[in-house]
C-alpha cells in the first residue's frame, strides 16, 4: 500500500463521506441539495464518459452528451422537488422519469439521422451515447427517488433520509471492508477478475461483510425502519454488495478498454468522478426496489 493510497482512503473517510451525510441530511424542499448534486454529477460522468468512450469512437459533441444524459436526473429532480415547494402535485407517477430517458434517446437517434455524414460508426456512437444517458443519467434517478421513500406506522418524521444514508454507508463499508480484506489477506488470492487482477477473493468476500454489517447497523439504529427477520437485511446488504462490487469492476473494463488508468483527475488522489460513484450507479436502483420490496413504501 502507498501512501498516496492511504491518503486517499483516509481522505474518503473524513471527508468525502461525512460530506455525503451532510447533504443527504439536509431534508429542506425534498432535499433539493442532494438533487442538485446529482445533477451536477451526471454532468461530470457524461463527461467522463465521453472521454472513454471517444477514444474508440467518434461521438457526438461533448455538450450534446451532457445536455441529454443530465435530462434525465433533471426531471427526477423537479419532480421530487417541485411539490415540495409548491404543494401541488404531479397527476403522473415517477415514471415521467422513464419517459425523460426515452426523450434523450430519441435526441440521440435523431442527431443520427438527421446529422450524420457518413454511417460507419453510427452504430458505435448511437451505442455509447444510449448508454451514457443509461449509465450516467437515469441511474442516478434512483438516488433522487429514495427521497420520496415515506413510511407508515413510524416515529419517523422523514424515512429519506435514514434509508438513504444506510444505502450510502453500505456501499462505503462494502468498498472499504473489501480494501481492508484485500490488503490484510489477498496477496495469495489475487487475478480472480480479469478486468481488475489486484482484487482478491478476501477483498470479495469483505465487501460482503461490511455491507452485512452497515445493514446491521442501520437496522440497530433504526429499528421501526428496518423491521421484521434478520434474513431480509441480509437479502438486502447481500444484493448491494454485489451490485457495487459489479459496479466496480464494470468501470475498470471501460478504462481498460480505452487504455486509460482513471476516468479523470477531479479528485485528488482518486481520480474521477466515475472511480468515485460506480458502485452507487448499480446499487441504487438494486437497494430501491429491494428496499420497497422489503420493506414497504408509501411516497
Amino acid at each position: 500500500m502507498t501512501s498516496k493510497q492511504l491518503v486517499s482512503r483516509l481522505l474518503i473517510f473524513f471527508i468525502g463521506v461525512p460530506l455525503v451525510l451532510l447533504i443527504v441530511f439536509l431534508p429542506h424542499y425534498n432535499h433539493i441539495a442532494l438533487h442538485i448534486c446529482l445533477c451536477t454529477v451526471s454532468c461530470f460522468a457524461a463527461s467522463e464518459l465521453y472521454d472513454i468512450f471517444s477514444v474508440r469512437t467518434t461521438l457526438y459533441s461533448r455538450l450534446f452528451t451532457i445536455i441529454t444524459t443530465a435530462f434525465t436526473p433533471l426531471v427526477a429532480a423537479v419532480y421530487e422537488v417541485v411539490p415540495a415547494v409548491t404543494h401541488v402535485s404531479f397527476s403522473v407517477g415517477d415514471e415521467v422519469i422513464t419517459y425523460a430517458m426515452i426523450v434523450s434517446l430519441l435526441a440521440v437517434l435523431c442527431a443520427e439521422v438527421l446529422s450524420a455524414k457518413g454511417f460507419k460508426e453510427s452504430n458505435e456512437r448511437i451505442a455509447a451515447t444510449s448508454f451514457t444517458i443509461v449509465y450516467a443519467g437515469y441511474l442516478l434517478t434512483f438516488v433522487s427517488r429514495m427521497t420520496g421513500f415515506r413510511h407508515a406506522g413510524t416515529m419517523l418524521q422523514d424515512t429519506a433520509i435514514p434509508a438513504l444514508m444506510v444505502f450510502i454507508l453500505m456501499v462505503f463499508f462494502c468498498d472499504s471492508f473489501a480494501w481492508l480484506f484485500g490488503i490484510l489477506l489477498g496477496k495469495n488470492n489475487r487475478g480472480v477478475i480479469k478486468a481488475s487482477p489486484n482484487k482478491s477473493i478476501a477483498g470479495f468476500t469483505g465487501g460482503f461483510l461490511g455491507s452485512i454489517a452497515a445493514g446491521f447497523g442501520g437496522a440497530y439504529v433504526f429499528p421501526e425502519l428496518f423491521r421484521g427477520s434478520p434474513l431480509k437485511l441480509v437479502i438486502l446488504s447481500i444484493c448491494i454488495a454485489f451490485a457495487a462490487i459489479v459496479g466496480d469492476l464494470a468501470e475498470s473494463v471501460f478504462k481498460r478498454s480505452a487504455g486509460i488508468k482513471d476516468s479523470g483527475h477531479i479528485i485528488p488522489g482518486r481520480g474521477g468522478i466515475l472511480d468515485s460513484i460506480d458502485s452507487i450507479l448499480m446499487a441504487a436502483p438494486v437497494y430501491y426496489f429491494l428496499f420497497s420490496l422489503l420493506y414497504g413504501r408509501l411516497s
